[in-house]
């Protein structure tokens, strides 16, 4: 099993960014589809983006445009770039990882092993 951490989290203003970081320990992720999640508070986890082994990527609707994934094998560490943060992106995010190689799906339950998550918030 991967285990994996996440950092880059924090308070930041409407219109700011911010970088996700999702590293795995003790184990190399490189063939696996990495993604991201977020869960508001009161609200079901939702799909953010997702990048496959191939380099290949998936975004949700919502979120294509001002967030961007991306991946360093040789650091096993994947990142999202959070562009112009808006009030609602206020969630914590987590990483997660599917095993099936190259698969790129925004489905839950394809994803594994999961961080414990990292804070944002963004303020008005």
């Amino acid at each position: 099993q991967v285990q994996l951490v996440e950092s880059g989290g924090g308070l930041v203003q409407d219109g700011d960014s911010l970088r996700l970081s999702c590293a795995a320990q003790g184990r190399t992720f490189s063939t696996y589809t990495v993604g991201w999640f977020r869960q508001a508070t009161g609200r079901e986890r939702e799909f953010v983006a997702a990048i496959a082994s191939n380099l290949g990527r998936h975004y949700a609707d919502s979120m294509e445009g001002r967030f961007t994934i991306s991946r360093d094998n040789a650091k096993n560490t994947v990142f999202l770039q959070m562009n112009n943060l808006k009030p609602e992106d206020t969630a914590v995010y987590y990483c997660a990882v599917d095993l099936t190689p190259n698969r790129l799906s925004g489905i839950e339950n394809y994803f594994t092993s999961w961080g414990q998550g990292t804070q944002v918030t963004v303020s008005s």
